[in-house]
């Protein structure tokens, strides 16, 4: 089970970066959009670039902040933390509405992370795991 857990901290590691420059790429294609918009030299022109860079900040941040708690429950994952055991399964839980790849990391997740070996595994690190700073 000690490498499912590895394979499920990694998962959701990727997951969360991707979802991170997903956010990074909107926000910089709205900034984009409003310094073209700011250029065209149109009246309402003033008014429509700061809507749109807020628009883009506000779904830059609305992803950020739906992305990052899989990196740090993946990262606690690969240090056997129990409160990131848990941290993944409530976020396992709530992906399984988000398909088809939430679903699948969903299903994958609740799989590993609730079987009596996982919580044994989370009970006694093996030996040589990542740093296991307690």
């Amino acid at each position: 089970m000690a490498s499912h857990v590895r394979i499920l901290a990694v998962l959701h590691i990727v997951f969360g970066a991707v979802g991170v420059l997903i956010a990074l790429a909107i926000l910089a294609l709205f900034g984009g959009i409003a310094g073209v918009v700011n250029m065209s030299g149109e009246p309402d022109a003033r008014l429509a670039a700061p809507i749109l860079g807020l628009i883009g900040g506000a779904i830059f941040f609305f992803l950020a902040i739906l992305s990052l708690p899989g990196i740090i429950a993946g990262i606690g994952l690969l240090r056997y933390r129990e409160w990131a055991r848990i941290m993944t399964i409530v976020l396992s839980a709530l992906q399984l509405v988000n398909v088809p790849f939430g679903t699948a990391l969903g299903v994958y997740g609740l799989w590993v992370l609730l079987k009596s070996e996982t919580t044994t595994l989370f009970s006694n690190p093996p030996l040589g795991s990542f740093p296991a700073y307690r």
